[in-house]
């Protein structure tokens, strides 16, 4: 990722490789933690918790995670 302690909700989204809608998603759903300054800002710490604590799951609907079955 970068050095930048904040990340912007359209930064996010281009980690992730989604879009803006999916990661207002997963804010809305709690499972991304987000501040307002402004506009919605994401710590670059709590996206990288988000990633190791959703490792193995299908987060394809935020309000509905289930673990990752590969078939």
């Amino acid at each position: 990722m970068s050095d930048k302690i904040l990340l912007t909700v359209k930064e996010v989204a281009e980690i992730l490789h989604t879009n803006k809608t999916y990661v207002y998603g997963l804010i809305n759903a709690g499972l991304l933690p987000a501040l307002k300054l402004g506009s919605l800002k994401i710590r670059e710490e709590a996206l990288h918790k988000f990633l190791k604590d959703n490792e193995g799951k299908d987060i394809s609907n935020p309000k509905n995670v289930v673990n990752l079955k590969i078939e």
